[in-house]
């Protein structure tokens, strides 16, 4: 795939002042790196985060991606450096719509993994070589990855990238929530510190 720079601009947030980068992939989709410092030296901090307008934009508490993605900046604010790779696979690559048809599955007692294979779709139909042709557009081969997901870090691994510190993110866990991270750690194999 290949990937077109085709803007860039400061990001003035509650947390620091970002680089705020957009490009746009062969399938027409704009993906933004929101970055702060000098990432070149030193193994910054990156988080890969994809797409959720329900947690990010709406607030809400049925997931923990909106809480992760502030932690993730309020973490490389403090840091001084670092960067969020933000990927448009909403609904963990299933979209918008579908996403929101699981939930209404989950409304009627499925668990999020079920939900998506009852419409067909595989637990998590997100790819990651995207994240990677970011990585080697920003020269980064060598990383502080904030995830849970190993999927994420097997994929980086696997593609040559030196994970060289795991940092968890953990953040937003509240009663709307409570069993769609036991989901994530028992069939998914987040890497939760679950009680």
């Amino acid at each position: 795939m290949t990937l077109q720079r085709i803007a860039e601009s400061k990001l003035p947030t509650p947390f620091a002042e970002f680089r705020i980068t957009v490009f746009q992939s062969d399938d027409g989709k704009e993906h933004v790196v929101v970055s702060l410092g000098e990432l070149a030296g030193e193994p910054p901090l990156i988080r890969i985060h994809s797409e959720c307008l329900t947690g990010d934009a709406l607030f809400s508490l049925r997931c923990d991606c909106g809480a992760q993605l502030n932690a993730a900046l309020q973490k490389i604010a403090e840091d001084g450096r670092g960067a969020v790779l933000y990927l448009r696979q909403e609904g963990r690559g299933i979209g918008l719509g579908n996403k929101i048809r699981a939930y209404a599955l989950q409304d009627k007692g499925a668990d999020t993994v079920e939900a998506n294979h009852q419409l067909g779709f595989p637990a998590d139909a997100r790819e990651y070589g995207l994240a990677i042709d970011l990585l080697k557009e920003l020269d980064l081969c060598h990383i502080r990855l904030m995830t849970n997901n190993p999927r994420k870090l097997d994929a980086l691994e696997q593609a040559g990238v030196t994970i060289v510190e795991r940092v968890p993110l953990e953040s937003g866990r509240n009663p709307h929530n409570e069993s769609y991270l036991a989901t994530k750690a028992a069939k998914l194999g987040h890497l939760l510190g679950l009680p």
